[in-house]
């Protein structure tokens, strides 16, 4: 394949360079240098050791196929319009791999592909992209047909900036005026769109158009302020009654010297001199007075003094106040340096200029604090807000100029610190050190008043300035204020105190969970559940907490049970949760001696069933309707007996 020209990896490396922020890696970023003899291209050097970093940073990656790559790139052009580049960075639909990835592949033989190719090439010859080093060659003749489709359509004739060819969609005439001027894909160079048409077309260029005068332009120029109502500007586009004409021309031809004008100048420029229109590039003189009086305006009009930031001056078009603090910073327009809008408003308005506050004194920051704690019974802090008794001051900037000693204050201090000094106050970061028997000594004082050993969520300690419960935790957790790390206060009690700790409970057995069962119904005649409360054989235990331990395997138990299928297995509980199956046959048998036992049939409400200790009417009744416990359902005890029994009695029917 023939090397692209010089010119066409320019262009390729600036478009790769304004590309979207998405791109992570861009073929941009290999410098391009003249190579020594045997030196490898620098391109396929940085490809083959990004495929180098990337095989050691994933592994072996999965082969690729060119379907899997098409596939890709087709999502990435309905997403975002455009086909990717190697440098379009990572591919959403296959998480790890990135376009710079697949260039390599592709290039280098890896991942299954052959070698040889690239993703551009690739794309073009499957997706028809535009590929600059394969782009089809032009002809003058089709390069003056498209122009003559431009006039008939437009009426003039394309130049440089015409945009796309209807005719050719992937064409420009951009494109086609440097493939004129550098002399590829087969034209001889030299030329230009402008040059072609002049030749071909006898469209006159820039260098054969109808010469300029001043006069002739401020005749213009006036022409359009009596039709417009306003002095035109570059922008103002095509020159009326002077077809093939524009503002910009003109301006262009001023500035550089065309067309018989002696150049240096421009279009402002000439209007400012010969009808005196304000030139926006070249500003008024300004003074302070003027700048005091639209000051005042806005003060007056949004009750606040104006900043660098506040934008356009109400009332001086073409003006703002980032100008004026720029001009009066840098003594530019007729203002001397060394001021700015800030400072100048301080020293003629009062106004306070945070770049040059007054000094503070530590004696007024304590006078601030303490009428801040008699209004509101506590020390402000950083995020206090403003200073009633000091207006414009607020307590975070008097706490920064402690802490960088600026406004005459020696630094190295805080609001926290000076308060804990001075007034006693508690300093979160500076807290005094901690010790076990201490903790202890309010433990105990803590359970003699409330019956109960503290937890972390106790609250104040009531022996104490500021400590709390939860405070004391966190330094027994973490090993802070003189504390050995790893403790906690659950686990200082449990130690030194006995307390139950819940996250360090001692193990269950089955054996001893049995031993509390039978306890327990010896005294009640029934054996517990996970909702019978308290163990009595064991303080601090629950048949809650033992069902739960049953059920997770903790404390050493194997899990997978509960106490009701424990009860069921070891004692013959019955367990409502697993209930034996019933037979239409068995509650017929039931019902057969309930009547022979009471002389009529039982219904839903006749209790318990003699024959089947554990089983009620009830229950039977509600596993015929509901098709529990191995019956099909939709029935009832009334309809059962109404079936099946009807004929041994006439007043049946009565059940339902």
């Amino acid at each position: 394949m023939p090397r692209k020209p010089a010119r066409i990896a320019r262009l390729r490396v600036r478009r790769l360079k304004t590309r979207p922020k998405r791109l992570t890696t861009s073929t941009a970023t290999v410098k391009r240098r003249k190579r020594e003899p045997g030196e490898p291209n620098a391109w396929f050097a940085s490809l083959r050791g990004f495929a180098t970093a990337d095989f050691a940073n994933r592994g072996q990656p999965p082969d690729l196929s060119e379907g899997e790559v098409l596939a890709w790139a087709d999502a990435y052009h309905a997403r975002f319009g455009e086909w990717p580049l190697a440098g379009s960075g990572q591919i959403p639909e296959a998480p790890g791999e990135s376009w710079m990835a697949v260039e390599a592949a592709l290039s280098l033989g890896l991942r299954g592909m052959s070698g040889g190719e690239t993703l551009a090439r690739l794309l073009f010859e499957n997706r028809g992209k535009r590929h600059l080093g394969l782009l089809p060659p032009l002809s003058t003749e089709d390069i003056l047909a498209w122009a003559d489709a431009h006039f008939q359509r437009i009426g003039s004739w394309p130049d440089r900036d015409g945009g796309q060819i209807p005719e050719e969609p992937d064409e420009s005439w951009r494109h086609i005026d440097n493939a004129l001027r550098i002399g590829m894909r087969g034209l001889p160079g030299g030329s230009s769109v402008a040059r072609l048409l002049a030749e071909h077309r006898a469209r006159p260029n820039h260098m054969a158009l109808p010469q300029y005068s001043v006069q002739q332009i401020v005749t213009w120029a006036d022409l359009h302020k009596a039709r417009t109502g306003c002095w035109p500007c570059v922008e103002s586009g095509p020159i009326a009654d002077t077809p093939g004409e524009t503002w910009r021309a003109v301006d262009a031809s001023l500035r550089q010297g065309h067309r018989g004008l002696p150049g240096g100048s421009s279009l402002a420029r000439l209007l400012e001199q010969t009808r005196g229109v304000r030139n926006r590039s070249r500003p008024e003189t300004l003074s302070v007075e003027k700048i005091l009086a639209w000051a005042d305006e806005h003060y007056g009009r949004s009750g606040r003094w104006p900043t660098a930031s506040t934008g356009p001056v109400d009332g001086a078009p073409g003006e703002t106040w980032l100008a004026l603090d720029i001009a009066l910073s840098h003594g530019t327009r007729g203002l001397a340096a060394g001021s700015s809008l800030a400072r100048l408003l301080a020293e003629c308005r009062g106004k306070r200029n945070i770049k040059a506050l007054p000094a503070l004194r530590i004696e007024h920051i304590l006078e601030w604090a303490d009428a801040y704690h008699l209004r509101y019974g506590r020390w402000p802090t950083v995020q206090a807000g403003a200073i009633e008794d000091a207006p414009g001051e607020t307590w975070s900037a008097v706490h920064s100029a402690l802490d960088r000693g600026v406004r005459g204050l020696p630094g190295g201090c805080s609001l926290a610190r000076l308060l804990a000094g001075r007034r006693g106050k508690r300093n979160i970061r500076d807290l005094p050190p901690l010790q076990i028997e201490r903790i202890l000594e309010w433990a105990d004082a803590h359970y003699a008043q409330q019956r109960h050993w503290p937890t972390l969520r106790s609250g104040a300690i009531s022996q104490t300035a500021g400590e709390t419960w939860a405070n004391v935790d966190a330094a027994l957790r973490i090993g802070i204020r003189g504390l050995a790390k790893g403790s906690s206060l659950a686990r200082l009690l449990a130690e030194r105190r006995g307390k139950r700790n819940g996250r360090a409970l001692p193990a269950l057995s089955i054996e001893c969970i049995l031993e509390w069962a039978d306890a327990f119904y010896a005294r009640l005649g029934r054996w517990p559940t996970s909702n019978a409360g308290p163990i009595d054989a064991a303080p601090g235990e629950t048949w809650s907490a033992v069902d739960s331990a049953l059920g997770q395997g903790t404390r050493r138990l194997p899990g997978g049970s509960s106490l009701a299928r424990l009860l069921a297995e070891r004692r013959g509980a019955r367990n409502v949760k697993a209930l034996p199956s019933l037979r239409i046959e068995l509650i017929l048998a039931w019902a057969d001696a309930f009547r022979a036992r009471h002389g009529r049939w039982p219904n839903r409400a006749a209790g318990p069933i003699a024959e089947a200790p554990g089983e009620t009417w009830s229950g039977v009744s509600a596993a015929l309707t509901g098709g529990h416990r191995g019956l099909q359902g939709g029935s009832s005890l009334a309809k059962l007996l109404m079936e099946r029994r009807a004929g041994q009695n006439r007043h049946c029917a009565s059940l339902r």
